[in-house]
């Protein structure tokens, strides 16, 4: 994936990439497909409500598609920053917080804006990540969730895999970065 930086010029979503800007329609295929497919994996419980909320354009598959992303966008990237990108090489989501002007009284904030992130880890793994978080050491993991150091190890180990991360500061900043731990 490329970097990319969204932002709304005119009521329309715009976005930056490679040095070139563009504006966002239903004929970018394939970068609609891209983040389709990031939203639906990553944020199930946004895209589930971009699809209610969209239903009526359901016939017609690319219009309805173009506009799940479009929302998606305006909701979480629709300021102009040029510090760091809404979406990173790596596929980061970095979200800004507290753009929309309803923010905190529209009935899809914390579901499409700031959406909660879903990386498929387990129950079991998420609760030994969510101790590694809150800056727990293994021991300490083992020993409160009554589970075998290697055990511990082992989820561990099995979380960085599933999220192509190796060490515990890129975890920090990964869990950080897509609310992994949100209320």
């Amino acid at each position: 994936m490329r970097d990319l930086e969204f932002y709304i010029y005119e009521d329309e979503l715009w976005c930056i990439s490679g040095g070139k800007n563009e504006q966002i329609t239903e004929q970018n295929v394939e970068l609609v497909k891209d983040m389709l497919y990031k939203i639906r994996e990553f944020y199930p419980e946004a895209y589930k409500d971009l699809s209610k909320w969209f239903q009526r354009s359901a016939q017609n598959v690319p219009y309805f598609q173009y506009l799940i992303v479009d929302q998606f966008c305006r909701c979480n990237f629709g300021k102009l920053d040029s510090t760091t990108k809404d979406i990173d090489t790596k596929g980061s989501f970095n979200f800004e917080k507290g753009y929309c002007p309803i923010y905190g009284r529209c009935p899809h904030a914390n579901i499409v804006c700031n959406p909660k992130f879903n990386s498929r880890i387990s129950d079991a793994e998420m609760r030994v990540m969510k101790m590694i978080y809150d800056g727990c050491n293994n021991d300490e993991i083992a020993d409160r969730l009554y589970l075998s150091p290697h055990t511990v190890k082992n989820h561990i180990k099995s979380v960085y895999t599933k999220l192509g991360i190796h060490e515990k500061s890129e975890f920090i900043q990964y869990a950080h970065k897509n609310n992994l731990f949100k209320d």
